[in-house]
């Protein structure tokens, strides 16, 4: 069993709170990421589970045993740190086996050589183990590093932004391998990240963390179709969401100020949770891709603007859309569209895809079952 339970924890330092009330279940052998900014709380977390930090309150299980009085030594987790914890002038392989060498674990060299095996296999640097790692490149480094925490065949690994140094390519690539990788070895994962893009490629759910709270659990499909509020909606995906100040008016939203207003046509679902809105004033969350974008007006709700910015992304196109000089949004279009900055375009809110939240709490408005 390779449960990880948080039970009510906190845990300060001094006047700063770092991890408030936080309560997390992950399941044995799921991929579950802690996503959030820094100074959120997420190191402090890794390092309550594994023994490094106490909590004030609260308590932490590992399967169905309570260890916040377990050393760090006994808790069987392996903690794979942001930046490469390797001795420099040792060889891959001695690097491997220092983890196996510890009193606790007693392996045998016939052992330790076919866990090494094993291993260097799985994270295919079996032609790397004579080689010092003072001369292996940044993505060679972390495979070792992985493989120190692998060959002690922990029951959680706990992963502390492992590909943040990495370049964007490397970065790309080590996601793919720690993805296999998990499915290889079947333990569970416990990733803390502040990269959404790593979250929602790697993890099987998601939590995000901010100022010490857990604001959503969800699947990436859950978290970013449904953000719970507005900082998970504008923390999760990229291009950033679009957060319109708006208002219920005869169950229209309308954006804008008098005479410069935009006004979209509520979905019946839509019409019916604006009576949990504690005001008529709301905040209409729609992401970039739920915009189409033509050349010509298509539809009678659409919107006339022009093209204030554009980023090329190669397929496609990220458009800043100006509708007054105060109302700019964002928008995706496909390259062969064309579009170019100060051209008029019309766009069309997919109102079936947009977020609605209460502008006081910033909570998002849902009708629950």
């Amino acid at each position: 069993m390779a449960e990880v339970k948080l039970v009510g924890i906190t845990k300060k330092f001094g006047d700063i709170t770092a991890v408030n009330d936080l309560n997390i279940e992950v399941k044995d052998k799921e991929f579950f990421v802690l996503l959030g900014p820094t100074g959120a709380g997420k190191t402090t977390t890794l390092r309550l589970i594994a023994g490094l930090e106490k909590p004030d309150k609260g308590e932490i299980y590992l399967g169905n045993d309570m260890v916040n009085k377990w050393v760090p030594a006994v808790r069987d987790v392996a903690f794979v740190f942001q930046y490469y914890t390797l001795y420099p002038h040792y060889t891959v392989r001695q690097n491997l086996e220092f983890p196996l060498k510890s009193s606790l674990r007693r392996v045998s060299k016939e052992q330790m050589d076919d866990i090494i095996k094993e291993v260097s296999k799985v994270l295919h640097i079996e032609h790397l183990l004579d080689r010092q790692t003072v001369n292996l490149s940044g993505g060679e480094m972390q495979r070792v590093a992985i493989g120190r925490a692998i060959v002690r065949r922990p029951k959680v690994f706990l992963m502390d932004e492992p590909l943040s140094n990495l370049d964007a390519k490397l970065r790309e690539e080590m996601r793919a391998e720690l993805a296999r990788l998990h499915l290889d070895i079947g333990s569970t994962f416990f990733y803390v990240t502040h990269d959404q893009v790593e979250a929602m490629t790697m993890g099987d759910r998601i939590g995000v963390l901010n100022e010490g709270k857990l604001l959503q659990v969800g699947t990436p499909e859950q978290v970013y179709n449904k953000p719970d509020n507005i900082f998970v909606a504008k923390f999760v995906g990229s291009p950033v969401i679009n957060l319109l100040e708006s208002e219920i008016i005869n169950d229209k939203l309308v954006i804008g100020r008098k005479g410069q207003t935009m006004e979209c046509n509520l979905t019946d679902l839509q019409c019916r949770m604006i009576g949990k809105a504690s005001s008529r004033k709301v905040i209409l969350g729609i992401r970039p891709e739920d915009i189409l974008i033509t050349k010509e007006r298509q539809e009678k709700n659409s919107f006339k603007c022009s093209v204030y910015f554009k980023q090329s992304m190669g397929v496609e196109d990220i458009l800043n859309l100006k509708f007054t000089d105060e109302l700019i949004f964002r928008a995706i279009a496909p390259t062969r569209m064309l579009v170019n900055v100060g051209d008029i375009v019309h766009a069309n809110f997919l109102m079936d895809r947009a977020h609605i939240f209460d502008a006081n709490t910033e909570e998002r408005l849902e009708l629950k079952s």
